[in-house]
């Protein structure tokens, strides 16, 4: 007997630092895509570094798939990004700094709710980048 796999909806974060002096005031600019349901979502956000961005667009799109469940039929989630850093601390596969704590925390809360995977992709092949260009 062969078990089949069932695939989880592909969903993409990321994030770009903004030029220091910008229209918004903020440091960067975080964004997420979910291409099976056309969405894609990107706001300025104050940020400490790349890392913290990362966070950020990830709870982000954590938090918009649990404030929309209405609009999802799956219930499992492939979530990919191309921040190795922050992929391996919520996998637990790195050490991560004390200030990232809760932050972890909350994404660990979505993952017993959500059972999301979360793998890295190259930023020439994650579609949350496509939007910073519009």
């Amino acid at each position: 007997m062969q078990l089949a796999l069932a695939r989880g909806m592909e969903c993409y974060f990321g994030s770009m630092s903004l030029p220091e002096k910008n229209p918004s005031g903020k440091t960067a600019v975080v964004t997420f895509s979910i291409p099976d349901l056309g969405i894609c979502f990107k706001a300025p956000f104050e940020s400490v570094d790349s890392n913290h961005r990362d966070y950020a667009s990830l709870l982000a799109l954590l938090e918009f798939i649990d404030s929309n469940q209405e609009y999802f039929s799956s219930h499992t989630y492939q979530i990919f990004g191309t921040n190795h850093k922050v992929i391996n601390q919520v996998n637990q596969k790195e050490s991560s700094p004390a200030m990232y704590a809760p932050l972890i925390e909350k994404t660990e809360v979505y993952r017993k709710k959500y059972r999301f995977s979360l793998d890295w992709v190259p930023s020439e092949k994650n579609p949350a980048y496509d939007t910073l260009f519009d």
